[in-house]
């Protein structure tokens, strides 16, 4: 049997196993200590596992077919009510807690370690990890910047430079994430599925996520998230018929 998200109706289980047939038959925790040699191959299906209608969460399913990370929000309340988003395992434990920042120009993200106690989301006793903002209008060809606590001893973010950016179109599931230095850490490219004569590229709720040897995985997965929410959708033209 296929690998499906937990607690799915039949309909979502015939969907899952569209999105990525596996001959896996149980699910299993996929994200081991990031010192492997080969690059983690991930697909991300932009929808709570539950299954909801309207729910905009994620599960991501390794190249096993196995259910690696999920994010399940249920909530349709606009981004800067919406509160946190929590990053959890394929199992569903905690991994990090995502938190918009109400007021930001550039639409900033905060992530924090996330905690062990149920429904404390105390951010002063929590260990921040990272910030995330879309880029200036200045950098064209940039879409987001990661800066990552303790890196600089200056708070301020605009007088440093990003410890990773975002460079090409999220939404057009055509980026990559690279060091300050220019080092790929991590890329996202439009899924495609059937047999080398017969591909077929699936929508943009559906997509692949490489990410390179030595990288935490959980963090990238954080980063994926949290551009979902910042990234705006390209403009599309209403074709009119005559």
């Amino acid at each position: 049997m296929h690998p499906v998200p937990p607690r799915s109706s039949p309909g979502n289980i015939a969907a899952a196993t569209r999105v990525h047939p596996s001959d896996a038959d149980a699910l299993h925790h996929s994200c081991p200590a990031a010192a492997d040699h080969q690059p983690a191959l991930y697909t991300v299906w932009k929808r709570s596992s539950m299954g909801f209608q309207g729910t905009d969460g994620f599960c991501v399913y390794d190249d096993a077919g196995a259910l690696a990370f999920r994010v399940d929000n249920y909530s349709r309340r606009r981004k800067l009510f919406a509160g946190e988003l929590l990053l959890m395992d394929g199992h569903g434990a905690p991994l990090l807690a995502l938190r918009p920042q109400i007021f930001s120009m550039r639409d900033q993200w905060n992530c924090y370690r996330a905690s062990e106690e149920a429904g404390d989301k105390s951010s002063s006793r929590r260990q921040h990890l990272f910030s995330m903002r879309k880029c200036s209008l200045a950098k064209s060809n940039e879409e987001a910047e990661v800066h990552i606590s303790g890196c600089t001893a200056s708070s301020d973010h605009d007088s440093q430079a990003p410890t990773f950016r975002v460079q090409g179109s999220f939404w057009r599931r055509s980026c990559k994430i690279r060091k300050g230095n220019g080092e790929e850490v991590a890329r996202i490219t439009r899924k495609k599925a059937g047999a080398v004569s017969e591909t077929v590229t699936l929508g943009e709720d559906v997509f692949s996520l490489t990410i390179m040897p030595n990288v935490d995985r959980s963090m990238v997965m954080a980063f994926v998230v949290i551009l979902d929410r910042i990234c705006q959708r390209p403009y599309k033209p209403l074709i009119c018929s005559s």
